[in-house]
């Protein structure tokens, strides 16, 4: 056994008590045994265990139940499980883990384990046991276990933001997913700053606190936190609250009223152009270890790609809105004897613009037209075949052609332009004297009527094809509808960006603007404000265009010079080529 002394050992002493007595080897790793008579239902614990369950010798009458009153009642009852099924079910030994409530009222983990003594006949008469500190083994366990729920909980909050971010469409969405209840607030952050590079500063655009006072569009190079951050374009993390106080005492002033003691400030960095910054501040003091500054660093990187996927959306879709918007009217002429009204809108996601169009155009003799259409897709090529259909056809009406003939020569033009893409349009020629009214429906859905007492229908229009599908001037010449509408009266055309929503049916749609355009209000601005809002809530995906062109009321009730007073909605012989106006249904007025 030489060789199990330790160097320089060899032939000393022994050391005093050794080997030492088995009591003394229970106290020092806090056991301690006891014995319960089962006959006579005592127990007996030793000193150690008496200490383990912080009893005093006087506190313990060796009755059973004695101990279990100082068990909180749910352990009490689980332990006491534990030792009546391992004496009914036959068990040499049993074991288990359970808490004890010590003299100040703390709880302790303890953990026992015994062996039962039977009798040839199986019968048990004595447990045999030890019960020790199990404290800070369980703390271990229990550390552990918040350490993996901890990276359970971070894992899914990267996930769930990583899932929101890749639905984000514009720089608003992506502020949104980051200033959500459920977003990094899960990971323990008290507040959140998210800032965007403008012009050499960086401008707050969220914070979900209260702001700080002249930092919110500081410039890069200002001793903040997230300014270095974005000029480093390295990570910063602040770890105490005196840490932040010596690093940035010029923010430090406003986070101390907030209770922040610690922050990570992480650059959004796309493709290595810098685009602004994300700051956690956290209420209690953290050291960052490396597994969450690494798990810090894959969100910010998250962020700047959904927000340089943003950006880039945003600026397509003011190109494409400001290109479409440069080809359409720059405003509505005065038309005597007439009231004209029109609105657009565009999509709201990036290039989906592009071919819904209107215009209003004065004619010769006192007459005007109003035109609708809408050029098939939804990018700039879209809107670019829009800006050079809309010149001719212009251009045809005003140098008199018939309506037909209009439509026709435009078809043609279209067909004519080496492009893929077709185009619908509803073309309304009318005169205020008269009230005659022409309309040539090409592919397009069919104007409303709404009669000066606020009755609305759809007028049934007879059709033709979308312009550019028919290859030859006689093949494009569309049937003409003509009509005559009473002062007072208002038509509206459209395009079907106003009406279409996911999941709905279109002649539902027309059944809901109809009920709009009836009850809407009587100044035709105010109307044409609550035609565009008719589609309702949720994300515009395609752009829309309507106009309103009502015939004007005469002096003292008088119908306008050259009006046939015969003409009215009761005399279905004064119309031609367009059904009489009757109550909307779907079998009667086809939308398409």
């Amino acid at each position: 056994m030489d060789e199990l002394w330790p160097p320089g050992r060899e032939g000393g002493p022994l050391p005093d008590g050794w080997p030492a007595r088995s009591d003394v080897c229970l106290a020092l790793n806090r056991m301690g045994g006891f014995d319960w008579d089962l006959d006579r239902d005592l127990l007996h614990l030793d000193a150690s265990g008496l200490d383990v369950l912080d009893l005093a010798p006087d506190e313990f009458d060796s009755r059973p139940a004695t101990l279990l009153a100082r068990l909180p009642e749910q352990e009490a009852v689980r332990i006491d499980g534990v030792v009546r099924r391992a004496l009914e079910d036959g068990s040499s030994s049993y074991g288990a883990y359970f808490r004890v409530r010590l003299r100040d009222g703390r709880m302790r983990w303890t953990h026992t384990q015994a062996h039962i003594v039977r009798d040839g006949r199986g019968t048990p008469h004595r447990i045999i046991g030890i019960v020790r500190d199990a404290s800070e083994e369980l703390g271990r366990v229990v550390a552990r276990e918040e350490l993996d729920e901890r990276r359970r909980r971070h894992t899914s909050v990267v996930d769930r933001t990583a899932e929101a971010l890749a639905r984000a469409v514009t720089v608003r969405d992506v502020t949104d997913v980051l200033t959500a209840s459920n977003g990094l607030r899960r990971l323990g952050a008290a507040s959140l700053r998210f800032g965007l590079i403008e012009n050499g500063r960086i401008h707050i655009v969220a914070e979900d606190r209260s702001p700080a006072p002249g930092l919110d569009n500081a410039r890069l190079d200002e001793p903040l936190p997230m300014n270095e951050a974005v000029r480093s374009q390295r990570p910063v993390y602040i770890s105490s609250a005196g840490e932040f106080a010596e690093r940035f005492p010029l923010l430090w002033s406003h986070v101390a009223k907030l209770g922040v003691s610690a922050a990570a400030y992480l650059p959004l960095t796309a493709q290595g152009v810098p685009l602004g910054g994300l700051g956690l501040l956290f209420q209690e003091e953290r050291d960052f270890p490396p597994e969450e500054r690494n798990l810090l660093v894959a969100i910010g990187a998250g962020v700047a790609q959904s927000l340089q996927r943003a950006v880039l959306v945003e600026q397509e879709h003011d190109l494409a809105e400001n290109l479409q918007h440069a080809m359409l009217p720059r405003g509505v002429p005065t038309v005597p004897g007439a009231a004209v009204a029109a609105r657009y809108r565009s999509a709201r996601f990036g290039r989906d613009i592009g071919g819904d169009w209107y215009d209003v155009i004065p004619l010769s003799d006192g007459r005007v037209a109003a035109v609708i259409g809408d050029v098939q897709g939804h990018d700039t090529h879209a809107a670019t075949v829009m800006g050079q259909l809309r010149v001719v056809l212009r251009a045809f009406a005003i140098e008199g052609h018939p309506a037909p003939e209009v439509i026709a020569r435009a078809s043609v033009f279209l067909h004519d332009l080496d492009t893929d893409r077709f185009a619908t349009c509803l073309y309304a020629e009318h005169d205020p004297a008269s009230g005659r009214l022409s309309l040539v429906r090409a592919g397009h859905l069919a104007p409303l009527l709404r009669h000066a007492d606020g009755v609305c229908e759809q007028l049934s229009v007879a059709g033709a094809l979308p312009l550019g599908v028919a290859t030859e001037f006689e093949q494009a010449n569309p049937p003409v509808g003509e009509a005559r509408l009473l002062p007072g009266e208002t038509l509206l055309l459209y395009t079907d960006g106003l009406i279409e929503q996911p999941g709905r049916d279109l002649d539902e749609g027309v059944a809901t603007l109809v009920d709009a355009l009836g009850g809407g209000p009587d100044d035709l601005e105010l109307l044409a404000d609550t035609m565009t809002e008719v589609r309702g809530p949720g994300p515009d995906v395609d752009d829309m265009a309507l106009v309103l062109l009502r015939r004007g009321e005469t002096t003292e009730g008088k119908p306008p010079v050259g009006a046939d007073t015969a003409a009215g909605r009761a005399d279905p012989g004064l119309v031609r080529g367009v059904s009489r106006p009757t109550p909307y249904s779907p079998t009667r007025a086809p939308a398409g």
